[in-house]
């Protein structure tokens, strides 16, 4: 891999950054060919698997800002592919809940993902994805744990 000489104290941060931004520019074209933004069909993911769960929930499960996720559910409500309601308990506290449109994105986001991964593993076997997988997985909770930038000087 042709890195910088900077990024040499940092490889593997830097191999994490090459491979999301050639993994996140890959599915943002296939995002594209399905009319949708990239994170627009992690929200859709989650109202398949629950529909009408308030838009808080929503941003606690796809870890985005509070900001992106409303203008992303502005825009796929203005497409047709879901709605938002004030709840009758609380009319502050919005339910998100799909459309019949948003409903039918099921089999192609399970096919997205699945040329996704036929992309991503082309070569690999299935112990070396598991592992890579596991690493993955070390590397992410690493992260959410991480030191104090004065513990890491």
């Amino acid at each position: 891999m042709d890195q910088p000489s900077t990024a040499d104290a940092g490889r593997l941060s830097y191999a994490i950054f090459t491979l999301a931004r050639a993994h996140r520019g890959f599915a943002a074209a296939l995002l594209r060919d399905l009319g949708l933004h990239p994170g627009q069909e992690l929200l859709l993911m989650r109202l398949l698997d629950r529909d009408g769960q308030t838009q808080s929930e929503l941003l606690d499960r796809v870890g985005l800002d509070h900001s992106t996720v409303s203008k992303s559910l502005r825009r796929m409500q203005e497409a047709g592919l879901l709605t938002r309601e004030p709840s009758e308990r609380d009319r502050r506290v919005l339910h998100v809940w799909l459309t019949d449109a948003g409903r039918a994105m099921r089999e192609p986001l399970t096919d997205l993902w699945a040329t996704l991964e036929r992309a991503c593993t082309r070569g690999l076997t299935a112990a070396e994805i598991d592992t890579f997988t596991r690493l993955a997985g070390a590397v992410e909770h690493a992260i959410a744990r991480r030191a104090s930038p004065e513990e890491t000087s």
